[in-house]
Protein backbone atom coordinates (compact mmCIF):
# COMPACT_ATOMS: atom_id res chain seq x y z
CA UNK A 1 0.00 0.00 0.00
CA UNK A 2 1.65 3.16 -0.96
CA UNK A 3 1.70 6.37 1.52
CA UNK A 4 0.75 9.05 -0.06
CA UNK A 5 2.56 11.51 2.19
CA UNK A 6 5.95 9.70 1.90
CA UNK A 7 5.54 9.71 -1.96
CA UNK A 8 4.94 13.54 -2.46
CA UNK A 9 7.57 13.93 -0.54
CA UNK A 10 10.20 12.39 -2.23
CA UNK A 11 8.92 13.41 -5.34
CA UNK A 12 9.15 16.63 -4.47
CA UNK A 13 12.42 16.69 -2.90
CA UNK A 14 13.68 14.27 -5.89
CA UNK A 15 12.80 17.43 -8.34
CA UNK A 16 14.02 20.30 -5.98
CA UNK A 17 17.61 18.72 -5.95
CA UNK A 18 18.20 16.94 -9.65
CA UNK A 19 16.58 20.03 -10.97
CA UNK A 20 18.91 21.72 -8.97
CA UNK A 21 21.89 20.57 -10.64
CA UNK A 22 20.70 20.39 -13.83
CA UNK A 23 19.81 24.24 -13.48
CA UNK A 24 23.12 24.81 -12.18
CA UNK A 25 24.63 22.83 -14.58
CA UNK A 26 22.89 25.12 -17.05
CA UNK A 27 24.13 28.30 -15.71
CA UNK A 28 27.51 26.82 -15.27
CA UNK A 29 27.74 25.57 -18.72
CA UNK A 30 26.39 28.93 -20.04
CA UNK A 31 28.99 30.90 -18.08
CA UNK A 32 32.14 29.04 -18.96
CA UNK A 33 30.84 28.88 -22.55
CA UNK A 34 29.90 25.20 -22.56
CA UNK A 35 27.42 23.95 -25.21
CA UNK A 36 25.46 21.11 -23.52
CA UNK A 37 22.92 21.22 -25.91
CA UNK A 38 25.45 20.42 -28.58
CA UNK A 39 26.37 17.48 -26.74
CA UNK A 40 22.26 16.07 -26.80
CA UNK A 41 22.75 13.67 -30.08
CA UNK A 42 20.33 11.02 -29.86
CA UNK A 43 21.11 8.72 -32.55
CA UNK A 44 21.30 4.77 -32.71
CA UNK A 45 25.15 5.10 -31.38
CA UNK A 46 24.12 6.76 -28.66
CA UNK A 47 21.47 4.94 -27.57
CA UNK A 48 23.32 0.95 -28.23
CA UNK A 49 26.04 2.42 -26.29
CA UNK A 50 23.84 3.57 -23.34
CA UNK A 51 22.29 0.48 -22.84
CA UNK A 52 25.20 -1.74 -23.48
CA UNK A 53 26.94 0.07 -20.71
CA UNK A 54 24.31 0.17 -18.31
CA UNK A 55 24.30 -3.67 -18.64
CA UNK A 56 28.36 -4.25 -16.96
CA UNK A 57 27.15 -1.69 -14.37
CA UNK A 58 23.57 -3.83 -12.89
CA UNK A 59 25.49 -6.86 -12.52
CA UNK A 60 28.19 -5.78 -10.45
CA UNK A 61 25.14 -4.19 -8.47
CA UNK A 62 23.84 -8.04 -8.39
CA UNK A 63 26.70 -9.60 -7.51
CA UNK A 64 27.46 -7.55 -4.40
CA UNK A 65 23.94 -8.01 -3.38
CA UNK A 66 24.59 -11.59 -3.80
CA UNK A 67 28.11 -11.93 -2.18
CA UNK A 68 27.90 -8.96 0.58
CA UNK A 69 30.97 -8.13 0.58
CA UNK A 70 31.35 -6.33 4.29
CA UNK A 71 31.68 -2.70 3.27
CA UNK A 72 29.16 -2.81 0.09
CA UNK A 73 26.57 -5.32 2.46
CA UNK A 74 26.49 -2.28 4.86
CA UNK A 75 25.48 0.39 1.79
CA UNK A 76 22.99 -1.68 0.93
CA UNK A 77 21.30 -1.52 4.38
CA UNK A 78 21.81 2.32 4.31
CA UNK A 79 20.11 1.91 1.13
CA UNK A 80 17.38 -0.02 2.67
CA UNK A 81 16.85 1.80 5.56
CA UNK A 82 16.92 5.15 4.26
CA UNK A 83 15.50 4.90 0.42
CA UNK A 84 13.52 1.69 1.01
CA UNK A 85 10.25 3.71 2.25
CA UNK A 86 10.23 5.96 -0.02
CA UNK A 87 10.93 4.56 -2.78
CA UNK A 88 8.46 1.88 -2.10
CA UNK A 89 5.60 4.64 -1.28
CA UNK A 90 6.50 5.40 -5.53
CA UNK A 91 4.89 4.33 -8.33
CA UNK A 92 6.83 2.67 -11.12
CA UNK A 93 6.55 5.93 -13.59
CA UNK A 94 7.41 8.31 -10.42
CA UNK A 95 10.61 5.92 -10.39
CA UNK A 96 10.94 6.36 -13.87
CA UNK A 97 10.77 10.23 -13.56
CA UNK A 98 13.25 10.46 -10.76
CA UNK A 99 15.86 8.21 -12.58
CA UNK A 100 15.77 10.46 -15.38
CA UNK A 101 16.02 13.70 -13.99
CA UNK A 102 19.36 12.21 -11.72
CA UNK A 103 20.47 10.78 -15.25
CA UNK A 104 20.23 14.65 -17.08
CA UNK A 105 20.86 17.02 -14.19
CA UNK A 106 24.25 14.69 -12.87
CA UNK A 107 25.05 14.02 -16.16
CA UNK A 108 24.79 17.35 -17.95
CA UNK A 109 26.84 18.84 -14.36
CA UNK A 110 29.64 16.15 -13.84
CA UNK A 111 30.12 15.16 -17.42
CA UNK A 112 28.72 18.02 -19.41
CA UNK A 113 30.37 20.76 -17.64
CA UNK A 114 32.95 19.73 -14.95
CA UNK A 115 34.70 17.08 -17.30
CA UNK A 116 34.56 19.19 -20.28
CA UNK A 117 35.42 22.30 -18.30
CA UNK A 118 38.49 21.27 -16.18
CA UNK A 119 39.34 18.86 -19.43
CA UNK A 120 40.22 22.13 -21.27
CA UNK A 121 42.42 24.21 -18.39
CA UNK A 122 45.68 25.09 -20.35
CA UNK A 123 48.04 24.02 -17.50
CA UNK A 124 46.18 20.71 -16.45
CA UNK A 125 46.20 19.50 -19.99
CA UNK A 126 49.95 19.76 -19.73
CA UNK A 127 49.67 17.10 -16.92
CA UNK A 128 51.28 13.75 -17.68
CA UNK A 129 48.60 10.37 -17.11
CA UNK A 130 44.79 10.16 -17.84
CA UNK A 131 43.01 13.08 -18.91
CA UNK A 132 42.38 15.33 -16.09
CA UNK A 133 39.02 16.46 -16.73
CA UNK A 134 38.11 12.91 -16.42
CA UNK A 135 39.87 12.52 -13.37
CA UNK A 136 38.69 15.28 -11.13
CA UNK A 137 35.27 15.00 -12.65
CA UNK A 138 35.01 11.33 -11.41
CA UNK A 139 36.48 12.41 -7.72
CA UNK A 140 34.03 15.13 -7.55
CA UNK A 141 31.31 12.75 -8.26
CA UNK A 142 32.58 10.39 -5.59
CA UNK A 143 32.55 12.76 -3.00
CA UNK A 144 29.16 14.05 -4.10
CA UNK A 145 27.96 10.57 -3.74
CA UNK A 146 29.94 10.46 0.06
CA UNK A 147 27.39 8.12 2.23
CA UNK A 148 30.49 5.84 2.97
CA UNK A 149 34.11 5.98 2.10
CA UNK A 150 33.38 2.92 0.22
CA UNK A 151 30.62 4.19 -1.54
CA UNK A 152 32.30 7.14 -2.53
CA UNK A 153 34.99 5.59 -4.17
CA UNK A 154 32.21 3.15 -6.02
CA UNK A 155 30.85 6.32 -7.13
CA UNK A 156 33.97 7.68 -8.17
CA UNK A 157 34.99 5.12 -10.19
CA UNK A 158 30.88 4.49 -12.03
CA UNK A 159 31.75 8.73 -12.82
CA UNK A 160 35.04 7.99 -14.61
CA UNK A 161 33.19 5.12 -16.17
CA UNK A 162 29.90 7.33 -17.58
CA UNK A 163 32.98 9.72 -18.13
CA UNK A 164 35.10 7.40 -20.72
CA UNK A 165 31.00 6.37 -22.44
CA UNK A 166 31.16 10.32 -22.83
CA UNK A 167 33.73 10.35 -26.09
CA UNK A 168 33.30 6.80 -26.97
CA UNK A 169 31.44 6.71 -29.81
CA UNK A 170 34.03 9.17 -31.64
CA UNK A 171 31.86 12.20 -30.67
CA UNK A 172 31.20 14.23 -27.83
CA UNK A 173 27.61 13.15 -26.68
CA UNK A 174 25.89 13.17 -23.26
CA UNK A 175 23.02 10.87 -24.06
CA UNK A 176 24.98 8.05 -23.84
CA UNK A 177 26.06 8.23 -20.19
CA UNK A 178 22.66 10.07 -19.63
CA UNK A 179 20.84 6.91 -20.69
CA UNK A 180 23.32 4.55 -18.62
CA UNK A 181 22.94 6.56 -15.68
CA UNK A 182 18.89 6.82 -15.56
CA UNK A 183 18.34 3.31 -16.84
CA UNK A 184 21.09 2.14 -13.61
CA UNK A 185 19.42 4.40 -11.05
CA UNK A 186 15.70 2.63 -12.26
CA UNK A 187 17.08 -0.69 -11.94
CA UNK A 188 18.44 -0.19 -8.66
CA UNK A 189 15.65 1.83 -7.41
CA UNK A 190 13.45 -1.54 -8.56
CA UNK A 191 16.46 -3.60 -6.42
CA UNK A 192 16.04 -1.51 -3.51
CA UNK A 193 12.08 -1.74 -2.92
CA UNK A 194 12.62 -5.55 -3.27
CA UNK A 195 14.95 -5.93 -0.68
CA UNK A 196 12.96 -3.28 1.36
CA UNK A 197 10.00 -5.57 1.20
CA UNK A 198 12.07 -8.57 1.41
CA UNK A 199 13.23 -7.67 5.08
CA UNK A 200 9.54 -6.44 6.47
CA UNK A 201 7.87 -3.36 4.72
CA UNK A 202 6.64 -2.82 8.73
CA UNK A 203 9.42 -3.07 10.24
CA UNK A 204 11.68 -0.35 7.93
CA UNK A 205 8.77 1.79 8.15
CA UNK A 206 8.67 1.90 11.41
CA UNK A 207 12.61 3.03 11.45
CA UNK A 208 11.73 5.18 9.28
CA UNK A 209 9.35 7.61 10.55
CA UNK A 210 11.02 7.75 14.12
CA UNK A 211 14.10 8.42 12.50
CA UNK A 212 17.83 7.68 13.13
CA UNK A 213 17.76 7.23 16.78
CA UNK A 214 15.36 3.78 16.17
CA UNK A 215 17.75 2.68 13.33
CA UNK A 216 20.62 3.17 15.31
CA UNK A 217 19.03 1.24 18.57
CA UNK A 218 18.17 -1.41 16.56
CA UNK A 219 21.49 -2.15 15.02
CA UNK A 220 22.48 -1.90 18.96
CA UNK A 221 20.15 -4.58 19.93
CA UNK A 222 21.13 -6.98 17.16
CA UNK A 223 24.55 -6.46 18.18
CA UNK A 224 23.63 -7.21 21.75
CA UNK A 225 22.05 -10.61 20.84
Amino acid sequence: MHDSADRRVFLKLAVLFEGGVMAVALALGWAVEIHLFAMLRWNTAALAWGFAATLPLFALFLASIRFRPKPIARIHEILVEILGPWLAACRWYDLIVVAILAGVGEELFFRGVLQVWLGDVGWLKSLPGPDAGLVLASVLFGLAHCITPTYALLAGLMGAYLGLLLDVSGERNLMGPILAHALYDYLAFLVVIHLYRSHGADEFHDDHRLGNDAIAGRADASIDD
